[in-house]
């Protein structure tokens, strides 16, 4: 094995203990909640809030809105991602130099649904 793949398989090695340390540390922080509440915490105690049907009908219509906003960014990100990367790596292919500016338009279209899923959540928030 000569240098250069022992360098590689180190630096793969560091990679994936690093990622195991950052998922068990996500891990332990996000179950702290759970193994907090102890046995102070009895279903019966629960308070359960009682709605009404028209109060069900307008989450309901919210509900169908953010996954209507959320799913229709999702499908026009995939249309322009699917188009503007062809595109782009078709110039990448006979001009590799303006790979950078290629791969801005990209994360351009890539934005459509990050403004779905923020649209989602916002109307998830009024509900």
């Amino acid at each position: 094995m000569n240098s250069t793949q022992r360098k590689f398989k180190k630096k793969v090695t560091f990679s994936l203990g690093l990622l195991f340390i950052f998922i068990v540390m996500f891990g332990l922080v996000s179950v702290t909640g759970t193994f907090a509440q102890g046995s102070e915490a009895n279903p019966e105690d629960a308070e359960i809030k009682e709605i009404t049907p028209e109060e069900a009908g307008i989450a309901k219509f919210g509900l169908i809105a953010a996954a209507v906003a959320f799913g229709f960014g999702a499908i026009g990100a995939g249309i322009a991602i699917a188009n503007v990367g062809a595109a782009a790596m078709g110039a990448i292919g006979e001009k590799p130099e303006i790979a950078g500016q290629a791969l801005i338009f990209v994360a351009l279209a890539e934005g459509l649904v990050v403004f779905g899923f923020i649209t989602a959540l916002m109307i998830l928030g009024k509900i």
